[in-house]
């Protein structure tokens, strides 16, 4: 692992109890809980293929690979700056044999996604977590990077499960995190390209409203529809709880069948 110092404009964040040292804008859009959680809903296992889309400055996709060893995980980021900076990352980190993460958009044609090296239908596992705010009904942020990751600037939900529905292979999944209220603009776009769909509530405290869900469906399945328990995140004494703990600082994998 790198020991080299940030750069000005970056802070030098640990992920994982420490284990993995992430390069981010000091300003901007910055990854946090919503990264690990999600790298830690994708059901992947050694020896698979796993596609982020939307993959920052590598994150999720850092503490995938950190979790299941033999794991090729690729990303795809528009904004160059982040881009670069999950390089980084990903060589500090010691990944890159395992870790590539390259500048492009979800919305190019698929010719040209095929000459980056995502190819359709190869992935074993696609998963992304999508722009959050719509900006119709949303100001842009002042920060160009942080407006860019927060809103959909053209690139609506349907265009982030087609693109995941495209890139994983028959059987294959596709798990997302997303605002809770975003759920049935979710829905809606999954509807017809994924079965077996998911759908775990992450609820900040006890007697809270989820602030946050996953999602996760299977290409080609035709299993109904499940409402899982979810995950507490803190107790009442404000701490992370015991599971919530094991998830962002052990990294260990999230099951969405057990209750939290």
């Amino acid at each position: 692992m790198s020991g080299m110092a940030a750069p000005e404009d970056t802070t030098d964040d640990g992920f994982l109890d420490g284990r993995l040292k992430i390069l981010q804008p000091a300003k901007g859009y910055r990854a946090g809980l919503d990264a690990v959680l999600l790298a830690a809903a994708v059901p992947a296992r050694v020896g698979e293929r796993v596609l982020e889309a939307g993959a920052g400055v590598g994150v999720a996709s850092l503490c995938l690979a950190s979790r299941v060893s033999g794991l090729e995980v690729a990303g795809i980021e528009v904004q160059p700056g982040l881009a670069r900076l999950a390089g980084e990352n990903i060589t500090r980190n010691a990944l890159g044999d395992r870790v590539s993460i390259i500048e492009g958009d979800i919305g190019q044609p698929v010719r040209d996604l095929v000459a980056m090296g995502f190819e359709p239908n190869a992935w074993h596992h696609v998963f992304a977590n999508p722009p959050f705010h719509d900006p119709a009904s949303n100001p842009a942020s002042p920060n160009e990077s942080k407006a860019q990751a927060h809103l959909t600037l053209g690139s609506d939900l349907d265009d982030w499960v087609r693109f995941a529905c495209v890139m994983a292979r028959p059987k294959g999944t596709v798990t997302f995190i997303h605002r809770a209220d975003a759920l049935a603009g979710l829905l809606g776009a999954m509807t017809g390209h994924l079965g077996g769909i998911e759908v775990f509530p992450l609820w900040p405290a006890t007697g809270k409203p989820a602030s946050r869900v996953i999602l996760r469906g299977q290409r080609d399945s035709k299993a109904p529809l499940v409402l899982r328990p979810g995950l507490v995140l803190h107790g009442r004494d404000g701490r992370f709880t015991e599971r919530a703990e094991a998830l962002l600082r052990r990294g260990e994998a999230l099951l969405l069948d057990q209750p939290g």
